[in-house]
């Protein structure tokens, strides 16, 4: 099922897509997400080639029965939790005020 958008509504996306503030919000999305997105992809690659072809690494025990690939198992884990958890107080201070305030914009200029 397909919603219907009403020339109007277009009308009035396109304005707000043209604002200083769009591009703003925009520009702080893609700040935060790109770069942290191409970080995480490294070290998560740098994880899975050293599985592949640093076995001897990998295998170093530190403790009792802990390797090195468990600890850069669970850290994988703990990255994600912490970039989603940076992302969020980044989100809530930076991008969502703008975003609040476009769609505020946008609602009330479609209720007219």
């Amino acid at each position: 099922m397909v919603e219907e958008i009403t020339p109007e509504a277009h009308a009035e996306y396109q304005r707000i897509h043209a604002t200083g503030d769009f591009a703003e919000l925009k520009r702080s999305y893609l700040g935060f997400v790109v770069p942290l997105t191409i970080a995480f992809m490294v070290w998560y690659l740098l994880y899975v080639l050293a599985s592949n072809w640093a076995t001897d690494f990998m295998a170093h025990k530190l403790v009792g029965n802990i390797n090195v690939a468990l600890v850069f198992g669970i850290l994988q884990f703990v990255t994600t939790f912490a970039i989603a958890y940076w992302y969020a107080k980044y989100s809530s201070r930076r991008t969502d005020p703008i975003a609040d305030s476009l769609r505020d914009q946008y609602e009330q200029e479609i209720e007219r």
